[in-house]
């Protein structure tokens, strides 16, 4: 492609609300162009890459045995009603009417309609396994669509679903389908990895998500370097301590802190680490009964586990009215000791459970009480669970060294749905005696554009993009200094563009009447991996240069044989 029949729209600055290096340098290299609120085009130049994800995803999904359709992205109402999801999923669903006043969607996933498809074409065991997928744009009404396409409100989605007589099949195309993702991956050139994860809105039991380890990541990932252990930091078992409790050797006494609300300030004032501190969390269950739960003072509560727990599935945090009425006391001063244990139920971090003269709240105003004890001054916990987030140096629960924890963009989401959608909406077979029995599910997603962004975001540098090969929209550009002036340049770069053109390389020659110095900027801003220089005074000496975009090196090459030189290079 020459950039003269090509359309190429660079900018110098990034628009103000950009935040992410890669809706900078999405709108400023000219992939995208902002429409509406979390609404974009994707330009000649971006929709390149796009599509060259979309062919790799294509490739593994049908390596795989998965077979492609095409679902409407509108859906009547009566089927997510059906499934009981119509009212529950949110206000992330774009509903709508037509001119008869029915209610309609805009699909923000699949799973309704595959699992119709399904209920009305597979009748016997005989049929199944099935693996369907599609690659298409869905949308989900974001709160507040955020950072390019990385949050958009319309995106694009490669989502798939299999049916299955038992678990074990389900197993197995769920592995295959984990093996799949791997492969996109790694042939994208992505530096990511596969995390245990929670199954969340889509509902079931196993689940796992690929995330492209980056810095501007919103999911925390904990992680074993020495071990295959990784889960997101929602998931990640934080185990208990492995010394037993240590017996009481302080009395319990009351601290004045009359300014200190926070363990970080409890600790700084008695000079005592940050360790030794319990903070109080007061919930609310869905029965509107009042939850007390014990963390250490430099952990974080996890609220996915606690959701997990018995009776707290709808759980939300106690309003300071609330608080103010069981405790008599402001928050920052809440504590477990002297409290009606008849009317809370309270639980215990495990962490917690094993601690002795601790520091908490001591229910008065300015006060701390320290040389807390389980058994002598606190009655056991009623629960004892992992309800936190692990850190840095927590053991690994695969008992293979220690975590570390890093950032991570969700780019994929592998699901084991099981009966959830097939008994909803009575998705049946007919098994080897004739019998009933509901299709066991699976469901596995890729954010196709989001990958786009991800990948910008582990990939660049102060003068723009630099794209993986695989990913780039073109391969090579060739950039004649002076084309419309010198005849050995011309013929020189058309000589090479068509040797590269006739051996399958996307090219892109910059044809244009440009100072050198805008060639050179607009190639590096957009990212093409190889670029080939050509000019008078190099030709003179029967060379042109090659530069990697990635490793910021420069060769001198013999002209005849740089084509040879490009091809090796693409090979390697």
């Amino acid at each position: 492609m020459r950039t003269s029949q090509f359309f190429l729209s660079t900018l110098k600055e990034a628009p103000t609300e950009a935040e992410l290096p890669s809706h900078k340098l999405m709108t400023r290299a000219g992939l995208i162009k902002k429409l509406g609120s979390g609404l974009y085009t994707w330009m000649p130049l971006g929709l390149r890459v796009l599509r060259r994800v979309e062919a790799i995803v294509r490739e593994e999904m049908n390596a795989a045995g998965a077979m492609e359709l095409l679902m409407p992205a509108v859906q009547p109402a009566e089927l997510w009603q059906e499934s009981g999801r119509w009212a529950v999923f949110g206000p992330q669903m774009l509903k709508i009417k037509d001119r008869h006043e029915r209610d309609f969607c805009f699909g923000p996933t699949h799973e309704e309609v595959i699992t119709d498809i399904a209920r009305t074409e597979i009748k016997s065991y005989k049929q199944l396994p099935l693996n369907f997928y599609q690659v298409q744009m869905k949308f989900r009404d974001e709160i507040r669509p955020r950072f390019g396409v990385m949050r958009a409100r319309e995106f694009m989605m490669k989502d798939a679903y299999s049916f299955h007589t038992d678990f074990a099949s389900l197993e197995k195309t769920y592995y295959r389908m984990h093996e799949a993702y791997s492969n996109v991956f790694r042939r994208l050139g992505l530096a990511f990895r596969p995390v245990a994860a929670d199954t969340g809105a889509i509902g079931g039991d196993g689940s796992h998500e690929f995330h492209v380890l980056a810095g501007a990541g919103e999911d925390t990932l904990a992680y074993c370097p020495t071990s295959d252990f990784a889960a997101n930091v929602e998931l990640a078992e934080a185990l208990a301590p492995a010394a037993p409790r240590a017996a009481a050797a302080e009395a319990m006494r009351d601290v004045d802190t009359p300014k200190q609300t926070t363990c970080e300030q409890v600790a700084e004032l008695m000079g005592i680490p940050l360790q030794r501190t319990v903070k109080l969390i007061a919930l609310m269950s869905k029965d509107d009964q009042l939850v007390i739960v014990l963390l250490r003072g430099d952990h974080s509560l996890n609220e996915v586990k606690v959701s997990k727990l018995e009776g707290m599935g709808d759980f939300r945090f106690a309003t300071e009215e609330e608080i103010r009425a069981f405790f008599n006391c402001p928050p920052g001063f809440l504590g477990p000791v002297g409290i009606d244990r008849s009317k809370v139920r309270l639980i215990a971090d495990r962490t917690v459970a094993a601690m002795s003269d601790f520091v908490a709240g001591a229910n008065k105003p300015k006060f701390h009480t320290a040389g807390i004890n389980w058994g002598r001054d606190l009655p056991e916990a009623d629960v004892v669970a992992d309800v936190r987030n692990v850190v840095a140096g927590d053991p690994s629960p695969d008992g293979k060294g220690v975590l570390e924890l890093c950032k991570g963009i969700e780019v994929g989401h592998i699901f084991q749905l099981r009966t959830t959608y097939s008994k909803k909406l009575n998705c049946n077979y007919l098994d080897a005696d004739g019998q009933l029995q509901p299709m066991e599910m699976g469901c596995y997603g890729i954010g196709v554009s989001r990958v786009v962004a991800a990948a910008i975001e582990q990939n660049y540098d102060e003068r723009g993009i630099i794209w993986p090969d695989a990913m780039a929209p073109f391969t090579v550009a060739i950039v004649p200094v002076g084309y419309q002036r010198s005849e050995a340049v011309k013929n020189a770069a058309d000589e090479l563009y068509a040797a590269l053109r006739a051996k399958g390389v996307d090219v892109l020659m910059d044809d244009r009447n440009e100072r050198p110095g805008v060639m050179f900027a607009d190639m590096e801003l957009i990212g093409i991996p190889h670029r080939i220089t050509i000019g008078d005074k190099s030709l003179a000496e029967g060379k042109v240069e090659y530069v990697s975009r990635r490793a910021g090196t420069t060769e001198l090459v013999a002209q005849a044989d740089v084509a040879a030189f490009v091809l090796g290079k693409l090979a390697g």
